[in-house]
């Protein structure tokens, strides 16, 4: 029998029962002898047996020496936890944990007859756990009281305030006995989280877990790149590729997850749906058919599928990439529980690389990159689970054997065996057929234009005339003909007629994007070339060349900044001179003397009026003597240039 030195007898007996062998690391840190009765800030990871964690490190204030609970008319221990299901989640494990000590558990949550949680708290009861809003109400109708509170336990803090319980934690935390043992439990312990304890706690201790700040070992984490329209068929060939007892696939509204539910049941997956907009009776009915297998696949929201322990669930699904790091982890955490082998999967658009790779980077956690199983890929890993299915090796009875001669006899071997492949495969949805993405290209909707070589070329039946110019048409290309810029090269502008450049790689784009008649949605005529026009110069080259601008053909490219331009002109003025210090020695050197350049027309001409003022000036000037001093002069204000 396994001896749990420090665990309370009653609880080590429950964990004998329960058939626990050792205990996780957050379990074995709080039964430290010299933690009995002290506020605790645990930080541990999701899926860490942190229920039975604060169940142990509560035990000796609530039971001291004796071996089992007293009557008692007031809870002694209140446990909040953030949703519905995750409270009744807790009410379960505490429930066997403390079933030798007799105890008597009540919850109150939200979607739950009031009247009967009144009832059960009135009975009596040790242990109360409930959702922060229904046990404010309880506080405030008196159908709860806190006088005789020994310990108050926060689990998930970190996700009670993110969903905006401060107000309820406070008011709560404010009306309990400031003697109690209060104990936060958190998967990450921000800023508000240590406030509030600074608040709430007496002298808390910080207990870290050895693999707080490693990788979860029992979480395979994997990151396959989509083209943006393959990520509903990736889901699919994930999850037949997988074929996990239990699946979930996050979405990030509620739109997402009844679209995916009813293309997913059209397929013939047995799907379920968690949302805020189910009621609790039919949330309970889709977590009742996940854990009794009447349902394989669950998709659902952040909020929906909070505190979800689903006792087979091996593969996570992240259909749309989370918000943040703790929303990463909050999710891969409902698999590889209690020891437990997982997957989390994140399906991740090309656009949205560096996005999934910052999520990682911040959560600490390190994804192998890949493709998403194509369709070959699953029809393979079927026929290995077809081949390794125990239906095959095992005996046969005398009935069976019988049949199975008579069957061959009168088929034969090969049509039995085809016939059990085609039973095999019935209540199978059928693999899509993906687009192979390059996991190391950079992101194309960033990639810079230019650099095709020998592409492919079309012509576009508007042109100058029409106020068709590159930048108008290059946001027409990328999403009206789904190219990125890496794929766009030259585009020649004629005054009735475009030329425009593409790379092979997305001709095939282009055409299935402006359909069978060859039109763009502006209502442009396209024409497929065969070959590059003859006569036609490509603007890029053309002012590489000659260092000038075609007219009509290509936009100036934009400044560098507010002195790009004051560069330009000295560069241009230093040109001038050098020019004509050429031409000067050229005169010199055939005996001619070099030309003094005269001076521009409208210099003169402001000279001119200059020297006129100043004659009128001194004339008046002469005239005002006598009368005091002169008056000034008023020029004419120049128009801008």
């Amino acid at each position: 029998m396994t001896d749990f030195e420090g665990v309370h007898p009653a609880l080590a007996k429950a964990l004998q029962t329960r058939g626990y062998k050792t205990l996780t690391p957050v379990q074995d840190a709080v039964k430290a002898p010299e933690l009995l009765g002290q506020d605790l800030l645990v930080s541990a990871q999701t899926g860490s047996g942190k229920t039975v964690a604060f169940g142990i490190a509560m035990a000796s204030v609530l039971l001291g020496d004796d071996e089992s609970f007293r009557r008692n008319s007031l809870p002694l221990a209140l446990v909040i936890a953030p949703t519905r299901e995750l409270a009744l989640q807790v009410k379960r494990e505490l429930e066997w944990l403390y079933a030798q000590a007799g105890v008597r558990i009540a919850s109150c949550v939200g979607g739950m007859d009031m009247r009967t949680e009144r009832k059960a708290l009135s009975r009596g009861a040790h242990i109360v756990v409930g959702t922060p809003g229904r046990l404010l109400d309880h506080i405030k109708r008196k159908s709860l009281m806190l006088n005789e509170l020994r310990a108050l336990v926060l689990d998930e803090a970190d996700e009670m305030l993110d969903m905006g319980f401060r107000e309820e934690l406070e008011g709560i935390l404010e009306g309990a006995p400031r003697d109690r043992q209060t104990l936060l439990f958190s998967a990450t312990v921000p800023k508000s989280i240590l406030g509030m304890a600074r608040k709430f706690q007496n002298d808390a201790v910080r207990v870290n877990t050895a693999s707080e700040h490693k990788q979860h070992v029992d979480i395979e984490y994997r990151a396959f790149m989509v083209n943006q329209n393959d990520q509903e068929k990736a889901i699919v060939n994930v999850l037949r590729y997988y074929n996990a007892q239990t699946a979930i696939v996050f979405c990030a509204t509620r739109a997402a997850v009844n679209r995916l539910t009813s293309r997913f049941s059209n397929r013939g997956f047995s799907v379920v749906a968690l949302s805020g907009e189910l009621s609790q009776a039919e949330r309970s009915n889709a977590l009742q058919s996940l854990r009794d297998g009447r349902a394989q696949v669950c998709i659902a929201t952040d909020v929906a599928a909070r505190g979800l322990d689903l006792p087979n669930l091996g593969l996570v699904i992240h259909g749309d990439l989370p918000k943040n790091a703790e929303g990463l982890l909050h999710r891969s955490g409902r698999t590889g529980r209690a020891g437990r082998k997982g997957v989390s999967i994140l399906i991740v658009p090309v656009k949205a690389k560096k996005k999934a790779q910052g999520l990682l980077r911040s959560a600490k956690v390190e994804a192998s990159w890949g493709n998403p199983p194509s369709a070959s890929e699953v029809h393979a890993r079927d026929e290995e689970r077809l081949l390794t299915d125990k239906v095959l090796s095992e005996a046969m009875s005398a009935e069976e054997y019988t049949l199975a001669q008579t069957l061959i006899e009168r088929y034969g071997a090969e049509q039995m065996a085809a016939a059990f492949v085609r039973q095999y495969k019935t209540g199978f949805s059928a693999p899509e057929e993906l687009g192979v993405v390059d996991t190391k290209m950079p992101n194309p909707a960033k990639a810079k234009r230019g650099g095709i070589q020998d592409g492919v070329w079309f012509r576009l039946s508007a042109g100058s005339q029409q106020k068709i110019e590159p930048r108008s048409l290059l946001p027409l290309l990328r999403h009206g003909g789904d190219q990125y810029k890496r794929d766009i090269g030259s585009i020649v502008v004629r005054e009735d007629e475009t030329y425009l450049e593409l790379s092979f790689r997305g001709v095939d784009r282009f055409l299935e994007a402006i359909g069978a008649d060859m039109m763009l949605d502006t209502g442009m005529q396209v024409e497929m070339l065969p070959h590059r026009p003859e006569g036609l110069v490509d603007p890029r080259k053309e002012q590489r060349a000659t260092g000038k601008y075609i007219k009509g053909e290509h936009r100036p490219r934009k400044t560098d900044g507010p002195r790009a331009g004051r560069k330009r002109r000295a560069k241009q003025a230093a040109f001038e001179k050098q020019t004509e210090a050429r031409s000067g020695q050229d005169q010199a050197e055939n005996g001619q003397p070099p030309k003094k350049k005269k001076p521009h027309k409208k210099k003169l001409a402001r000279a001119a009026a200059r020297a006129a003022k100043e004659k009128e000036g001194d004339s008046q000037n002469g005239e005002n003597n006598n009368a005091g001093a002169g008056a000034k002069l008023k020029r004419k204000k120049r128009k801008p240039k």
